[in-house]
């Protein structure tokens, strides 16, 4: 299974192309535009999020409900097109650099100067139309289809915020339902309330300074069976394929699996999970200080993956850039950004791990239609109940 994304921020629209998704798959539209919502909320967002509404349009793949098996094709239209209809027009147009809104002073931080080297455009807008975030609009649109495969075999997702700036939240570890819950009602997604007070008031500080702020987001996903990944491979490491899938969402500079970068620390009588087993519950770990891997491998525990987001690039207090042209030092262009957009990002964080561990489950258990894939799942439970 894989998807394909395209489409600019300011362009008319994002589209995604998923194959591989199996037939008879129920899809639920509401929750598709549910998560597209989610990612627009959260505090400190800026105000495109006021403009758009975004709405995922399903026009290939699906009938009366149900996947076919045939490529799904989904679109969701940008409400501020019509404010860049001349600037982001296919076609030449006549005007000036203002008229244009051309980028040639790149922003500290963003994919501006690099990939205006790489690709040698003088206009450095066409470089961030596609490199900003807007594109995780469509990643979450297609981890949300794929999160509709794994809650037909129990699997649920949540996530939650570790830490805004210098606040940091003690991970809560409560009932997955409950989680979802709690996070859901909180501005900045966490259990905690004085801390949810103290991120505001970080966001704000920030805000008022013309500055960004970052974080850390976590994931985790309930129900999935032992087995997924293999060892066997470095590319087939299912642990490893979720970091690579992390580490491409526009911002992240960091990810770890259960405890991660705390095992350095820690003798590994403290860091390995002791191995158990009761007869109506098979194998099981004591802990799961793993994160749901051992060998690139589910271990049947809760997966757990955090990610780091970095302050966003766009500074309204601008830092010091060059401009392309006179090769003279200025501060860098500004675009519409956010102040913090780490809320949102463990949105997106839940979504693209979300899409990982279904290919993982597709390449197990895989078939082409949810009945073959069901066959083969249950076969493979009564192996691992009689092992």
């Amino acid at each position: 299974m894989r998807y394909l994304t395209a489409g600019e921020t300011h362009g008319p629209q994002l589209t995604g192309i998923i194959e591989g998704f199996p037939s008879n798959v129920t899809i639920d539209f509401e929750e598709v535009n549910f998560q597209l919502g989610r990612r627009q909320k959260g505090y400190g967002r800026g105000r495109r999020m006021q403009i758009e509404k975004d709405t995922a349009n399903i026009v290939g793949g699906v009938r009366h409900g149900k996947t076919t098996g045939a490529p799904i094709a989904l679109v969701v239209e940008n409400n501020d097109w019509k404010h860049w209809t001349s600037v982001m027009n296919i076609e030449p147009i006549e005007g000036n650099d203002e008229t244009k809104r051309r980028v040639n002073r790149p922003r500290p931080g963003h994919a501006d100067l690099n990939g205006g080297l790489k690709y040698n455009q003088r206009d450095l807008r066409n470089i961030l139309e596609r490199s900003s975030a807007r594109e995780t609009t469509m990643r979450v649109a297609t981890g949300a289809v794929a999160r509709q495969l794994l809650a037909a075999f129990g699997i649920k997702v949540a996530g939650q915020v570790i830490r805004i700036g210098e606040v940091e939240v003690e991970r809560q570890e409560l009932p997955i339902d409950e989680l979802i819950r709690i996070t859901e009602e909180s501005e900045v997604r966490v259990v905690d309330k004085n801390a949810e007070a103290k991120m505001i008031a970080a966001i704000d500080a920030a805000k008022e300074e013309g500055d960004t702020l970052g974080g850390i987001v976590e994931c985790i996903i309930e129900g999935v069976p032992t087995g997924l990944g293999s060892h066997v491979q470095w590319d087939r490491k299912l642990d490893g394929r979720i970091a690579q899938a992390v580490l491409s969402i526009q911002a992240f500079k960091g990810c770890e699996i259960g405890i991660g970068f705390e095992a350095a620390k820690l003798r590994g009588s403290k860091v390995h999970d002791e191995i158990m087993y009761e007869e109506d519950r098979g194998f099981y770990r004591a802990s799961n200080r793993a994160g749901g891997f051992e060998g690139g491998m589910t271990t049947g525990e809760p997966i757990v993956v955090r990610g780091v987001m970095k302050p966003i690039s766009t500074l309204y207090k601008a830092l010091q850039s060059v401009d392309i042209d006179s090769k003279e030092a200025f501060t860098a262009q500004v675009e519409r950004s956010d102040t913090c957009a780490v809320p949102a990002a463990g949105v997106i964080l839940e979504n693209i791990v979300a899409w990982e561990v279904a290919n993982a489950f597709l390449e197990k258990f895989g078939g082409d239609s949810l009945e073959e894939i069901r066959n083969n799942y249950n076969s493979y439970l009564e192996q691992i109940k009689n092992y």
